[in-house]
């Protein structure tokens, strides 16, 4: 279950749905790689998670996994986290 405070900032970037599924669907289509780690006990005791959500250098902390991918979307609607690159361009030849 998500906090009230995540709830309304998915619905002032017009997100209303917010069930694990339809957030991973969604941070899919900005995120085309990321990782999910479930913590074993001793680290979610030391780090007070339970998940944690990696994607391009940044990590983001929840207690649920639709809590991680609501931080992770919100990181990167906010613009606090770049959108990887669909395609990337090739290594140019270098002059020997």
């Amino acid at each position: 279950m998500l906090s009230d405070e995540l709830r309304q900032a998915l619905l002032t970037h017009g997100i209303s749905a917010c069930d694990e599924v339809t957030l991973r669907q969604t941070l899919e289509t900005y995120v085309p790689t990321y990782t999910l780690i479930r913590l074993a006990p001793w680290p979610a005791r030391r780090w007070k998670c339970r998940y944690r959500l990696l994607m391009h250098d940044q990590i983001y902390d929840a207690q649920s996994v639709a809590e991680a991918y609501a931080r992770g979307l919100l990181a990167v609607l906010e613009g606090r986290s770049q959108p990887e690159p669909e395609t990337q361009s090739p290594l140019a030849p270098q002059d020997g």
